[in-house]
Parts: structure tokens; sequence; C-alpha cells
């Protein structure tokens, strides 16, 4: 797959210096690159300069203790595996880490098997996740379309009609919601067409006043009216020997409508207030996001018009119908803004992951370039997550409901405290009672690995 991976990072955080070089001693092996500290804030140096994957840290330490720790750890990189370690175990205390992001909460003295073992399974998480960042780095430049990024069915049919397409049209009608990359799909018929190597002139309908429409498109003669001071080319004669994009055509005002059908059907323009026509050889991609059918009926629209640009028709679909693009528009857009801003951004955390695939995408593929890059620009460690998003993201519990963690004490009496592990059964079995038993989705849910989630399943005898 390319060069090998670099090995998984542990940061090792007691002041205990003796214990410190046992558990360093317990945990070597090849694969794993052992990092130690014996106090909290030269620890919280190391974190911010080496990014571990992995951190083990007591709890009561001078200065800051492990529960503060923990909290300033993840604030530098919200993915790092946090277990926290204590000779003073409480329900409550463990609880309360796990609530606050710790993957785990061991009592002292520790076992150094079932540390080994723990320790295994979050480093084999780590270095499946390095992976899948390799793989999707591959895919997004396999992935890609003459700069169009998507490879659900929805978007290979739509890749395949442009094949089909460039070489012949004359005219095209691209149609779509607002933000689904209809210019990307002009952009991609222009340069598989005869005419790549003429110009791609594009003119945006919605921004043009309707008193300089046709001398924005076919230009004008000097003194064809107030202010024509010189001839003026206009945007088809600029356009000859390659492709005129114009954008938001709905918006164009009938009367120019009329005259756009007769320079379609003859190849010809004249310029305002000229007598003499002009031959153009000029291939029209028309987008628009309006539904130019409902528009004929409203008597906004000419219909003849419509037939003439929309011999072929290419629809671009809206994000909500084709979210297995999620992941990997994610990264592209990733990649993007980490170069733009100038920062070693890696992915995205799980729980960001499920925030973003929960959300309906009205403002579709360009409401996801806004929110990944507002979340790059603020982001501070290698990965984003929730709290890097635009407000409005993070306001309101996702769609399908919220998973609420128990409490973790009942009211009544002392006799009704549940231990941690029956703490950690009942959160994965609502969990998994919220997912409909999808394990994938708890998993994310919960913000831990498909693997790690499986062992807790398997731990606490769940079906």
């Amino acid at each position: 797959m390319g060069a090998a991976l670099p090995h998984i990072k542990l940061l090792v955080i007691d002041d205990d210096r003796q214990g410190l070089e046992l558990i360093a001693e317990a945990l070597a092996e090849n694969e794993l690159r052992i990092l130690t500290a014996d106090d909290p804030e030269s620890g919280l140096e190391l974190v911010r300069r080496e990014h571990p994957q992995i951190v083990l840290s007591d709890i009561v330490m001078p200065k800051i203790n492990g529960m503060e720790l923990l909290g300033r750890i993840l604030e530098v990189d919200p993915a790092i595996e946090v277990i926290l370690m204590t000779a003073h175990y409480s329900t409550e205390a463990a609880v309360e880490a796990i609530k606050k992001g710790a993957s785990d909460y061991l009592t002292k003295p520790i076992s150094l098997p079932v540390l080994r073992e723990r320790i295994e399974k979050l480093a084999t998480d780590a270095r499946r996740r390095q992976r899948t960042l390799a793989l999707d780095r591959e895919l997004v430049e396999t992935c890609q379309f003459e700069g169009i990024v998507g490879r659900s069915p929805l978007m290979r049919e739509m890749y395949a009609l442009i094949r089909r397409v460039a070489p012949h049209y004359r005219s095209c009608a691209v149609t779509g919601p607002t933000g689904t990359g209809k210019e990307l799909v002009a952009h991609a018929l222009h340069k598989l067409s005869p005419v790549a190597a003429g110009p791609l002139v594009v003119c945006n309908c919605s921004a043009v006043v309707e008193t300089l429409f046709e001398s924005e498109l076919f230009g004008h003669v000097k003194g064809a009216f107030t202010g024509a001071n010189a001839d003026k080319m206009g945007l088809f004669e600029s356009a000859h020997g390659g492709t005129l994009f114009l954008d938001e055509i709905g918006d164009m005002p009938l009367t120019t409508q009329a005259k756009l059908l007769r320079v379609l059907q003859n190849q010809e323009v004249q310029r305002v207030g000229s007598l003499r026509s002009r031959k153009v050889d000029v291939r029209v991609v028309a987008a628009t996001n309006h539904d130019l059918r409902a528009q004929i009926a409203a008597r906004q629209f000419r219909e003849d018009l419509y037939y003439r640009l929309s011999m072929v028709e290419i629809k671009t679909p809206a994000l909500a119908d084709r979210k297995e693009d999620l992941a990997l528009l994610e990264r592209f857009l990733l990649q993007k803004f980490a170069a733009q801003y100038g920062k070693p951004l890696a992915g995205l955390t799980l729980r960001t992951q499920l925030l973003l695939a929960r959300h309906s995408w009205p403002g579709n593929v360009r409401e996801l370039e806004n929110v990944i890059g507002h979340a790059c620009m603020i982001a501070t460690g290698e990965f984003i997550d929730v709290a890097d998003l635009p407000p409005y993201m993070q306001e309101g519990p996702p769609q399908g409901g919220e998973l609420v963690l128990l409490p973790a004490r009942q009211p009544e009496s002392a006799a009704t405290v549940l231990s941690f592990d029956e703490q950690e059964r009942r959160v994965v079995q609502q969990a998994l009672g919220h997912t409909g038993g999808n394990q994938v989705q708890a998993a994310r849910l919960l913000g831990i690995s498909r693997d790690k989630l499986r062992y807790k399943v398997k731990k606490h005898s769940l079906r």
C-alpha cells in the first residue's frame, strides 16, 4: 500500500517512577513506541508534541489530577485513547471518567496480563485507523472524476452519462439542488468534449441586470444605448470554439430567452445595435436548481427553449441521496483545508462522523464544505471533534434521538449503587437497543471501535 505505517505511540504518565518503569518494561514490544513522563505537566507537553494514540495515566498526582488531565489531553486530541489508573476505586469516579471520554478505568495494583491485553486491543484499533486513513487518502485520489468526488451508484451513473454525452452534445441541461456541483459537471463536459482546448466561459444569469442581459450575452456596438461608448464582444463570441456555461438559466428574462433560442438554432449572434450577424461555434451547458417544467406551466420559461436545451439532461443528486459518499467527501475536504491552513489534520473523531452522518444536509456538498472548512480552521489537534463544528451543527439532539448515559447511583438506597461493570453493561445494552442491534452504529454512538464493542458484548454476555 506504500510506505510502512508508523509505530503506535503509548504515553505512560505516573509520578511513581518505579511503577512507571515497570509498566514501560512490561508493555515494550516491537511495534509500540513507549513514552514516559513522571509528572502530568511534562506528560501534557509530550501529548502536544508527540500526539500518542494511547495514554495510560495515574489519577492521583501532584498539581494536576487524572480527571483534569483527561480533559486537557482530549482538548489537545479527542481521538487519543486514555486509560486511567487508581489505587482508590469508586463507581462514581469510574462512571465520571468514562463519561468524560476515558477508554478504561483500572485499579492498582494492575494485573500486567490484563493491562497488556487492554493495550494490545487499543493498539490494534489504532493500527486499523492508520490503515483506514491511508486507504482514505488513496480513495480520494482514485474516486475523483474530473474534479467531482464520489463513488456511490448515483454518482457512477452520472459519470457514465457525462462520458457518453461529452463528445456529441451541442446543448445540455444540468439540473439539481443548490450546492450539488452543477458547475463541476459543466467543467467535466467541456474537458471531455472535442472543444476542450477552447475557452469555457461562465455566465451567472441570476447576477445579470435584466436590461443588460442581451448586451452581456450577445455584445453591443458603440452608441447602441446610453453608456455604450465602444463596441463590446458578448459572452457567446468570447466562447467561440469552446463552451458557454449559463448558470441559473431559470432566472433569465423571457425576452432574452427568445433571442437565446435563435442563437442556439442558427449559431449566429447579433450585437445590440448592429444589423450584422456573426457566426459562432459554441456548445452551451445550462444549469438550474428550478423545476423548469413548473416554470413553463407558470409561463416563466419558454417551452421551446427548454426542449432545445434539454435534449440531454444530467441530474446532480442531493447529498442526502448519496450518503455513501459522505466519508469520502469529508476526507477530500479535510485534505483540501488542511493544506490551505497549513495544519497536520489526520481525520474526524467517530462521534463527529456520526453527527455529520445524521445531518440532513439541506445545503448539500456546499454546506458540507462550509462545515469542514470551519472545523479545520478552529481545530487545534490532529482530529476534528464535535466542538470544532459550527454552533448550529452542535445544537439539539441528533436525528433519531439521543443516547443518554444511565446515572451512577439510584437515589433510593445504598443497595442500588451499581458497579462499574454493571454501568458499562447497561450503557452498551442501551446503545444496542437504540440502534436495533446494529453493532457498527452502536460503536459509533459510544465513540469506540466495533472490535471494542464486540469485546464488551462478549464480556457481558449480551445478545
